[in-house]
């Protein structure tokens, strides 16, 4: 009698062979390709419309200056919602570094590159020190993301107001608004949008092409099955929701610099647009599914509807609307192609992470 040993699960998920897909073909069926083409449409609507004031390089750069402080905050969300998480703290995170760092710089003297300096590397300190409490909290306390980073969104805003007394710090270095907030580069791209640009290439690069991108991306696909391959986690964990603080704190001294104003009540839909752009770009709330490419373009979607708007003589409110039915419709496309893939039993990602992206 021939006993035969059981299939383990490393090899059942390393020698299957997937289905070979032409780049093209994968291309067209992303999420993200296909809300860029929504975009589009919606931009080719607006400059149909208004071809003398929205088709125009000075209002793209305007839309392009409004979503960069979002982009920024929006490159750590993609991480953390690749994982199955959720952090709805970035907007009062945002706000308490800003107010750290405006009370810095101004009992430093308040003016200078130097004084200046101190106020970003206090920002981003101070964000990053959420962002580390959240995921300690999150890793190690098994508190779901949602309640930690409810709890820390309250937190964060209470201890701004406290430290300012609920009134704005308006105290800002000149060097900071002049060339930061309003400072060109190559004489009309703004600074601002460089930095998210930079960040945003950053962040491109590290999700897809190192260790810790596809770490990241196997937690959200299967945590349980990570940790046997010997991934640590928790200390991954904690990094991300690290990395989204430390967004939130250069977010903080961006805003800060643009606005000249730490805007203490003037980001309490933050959170909400920043979750709706990474949705929307294709990052499945399920985990494990995200590109940084796909959030810049579902970021821009509710940026082009508000100035499409705004410019057409159409109710700004209808632009939380549009958005709310295109989440709707995008969380709904990755449940169904989820289903689908199950019933296919199509598991590409775990295969390729256990496999060392070898075939057979």
């Amino acid at each position: 009698m021939i006993v035969k040993s059981p299939v383990t699960e490393t090899v059942a998920i390393g020698t299957i062979d997937e289905p070979r897909t032409s780049f093209v073909g994968r291309v067209v069926r992303a999420q993200a390709f296909q809300i860029f083409l929504v975009l589009l449409v919606i931009v080719g609507i607006f400059s149909a419309i208004a071809p003398d004031t929205f088709a125009q390089w000075s209002n793209f750069r305007l839309i392009i200056q409004n979503a960069s402080i979002l982009g920024v905050l929006a490159v750590g969300m993609t991480y953390v919602i690749i994982t199955a998480g959720i952090d709805l703290s970035v907007g009062s995170v945002l706000v308490f570094s800003g107010v750290v760092a405006a009370i810095t710089m101004r009992a430093l003297g308040g003016e200078g590159w130097g004084v200046a300096t101190i106020g970003i590397l206090v920002s981003i300190v101070s964000g990053l020190a959420w962002g580390v409490v959240n995921g300690v909290l999150i890793a190690k306390a098994k508190i779901p993301p949602l309640i930690v980073t409810l709890g820390s969104l309250g937190m964060a805003l209470g201890l701004a107001q406290i430290l300012t007394g609920g009134i704005d710090i308006r105290e800002v270095p000149s060097v900071l608004t002049t060339s930061i907030g309003y400072g060109n580069v190559f004489g009309t791209i703004p600074t601002i949008s460089v930095i998210a640009l930079v960040v945003i290439v950053i962040g491109a690069i590290v999700l897809h092409f190192t260790r810790f991108g596809l770490y990241t991306l196997a937690v959200g696909s299967s945590e349980i099955a990570t940790r046997r391959v010997g991934v640590k986690v928790d200390g991954q964990l904690i990094k991300i929701y690290a990395l989204s603080g430390a967004l939130a704190g250069l977010a903080g001294i961006l805003s800060l610099s643009q606005f000249s104003t730490t805007a203490i009540a003037g980001q309490s839909q933050t959170n909400l647009n920043v979750i709706a752009a990474v949705v929307i770009g294709g990052t499945s709330l399920f985990g494990g599914v995200g590109t940084i490419v796909g959030t810049v373009v579902g970021l821009f979607i509710p940026a082009v509807l508000q100035n499409g708007f705004v410019i057409t003589g159409v109710q700004p409110f209808w632009q939380q609307v549009a958005v709310g039915a295109v989440l709707i419709t995008a969380v709904y496309v990755d449940q169904v192609r989820r289903s689908a893939a199950m019933r296919g039993n199509s598991q590409g990602l775990w295969r390729k992470f256990v496999s060392g992206g070898r075939r057979g």
